[in-house]
């Protein structure tokens, strides 16, 4: 596969990647009623939640990067 299709390919799947899981933070925020364990517990899932993405997203640019 071409550097350049392949790049392409991890571009729109980064994107859809991040935006799920916003979506699935915010939902097990909800589900967990973050604000009612206080300040630290939710500064603690936010640190968490914040960083927890880049894991998959390295794999993906890793992923892009390689050469054929």
């Amino acid at each position: 596969m071409p550097i350049r299709t392949r790049k392409l390919l991890g571009t729109i799947a980064l994107l859809i990647f991040i935006f799920v899981y916003v979506l699935l933070a915010m939902s097990v925020a909800v589900v967990l009623q973050v604000r009612g364990v206080g300040t630290l517990g939710e500064l603690a899932f936010y640190i968490v939640a914040g960083l927890i993405w880049v894991l998959p997203a390295g794999v993906i640019v890793k992923w892009m990067a390689r050469a054929v």
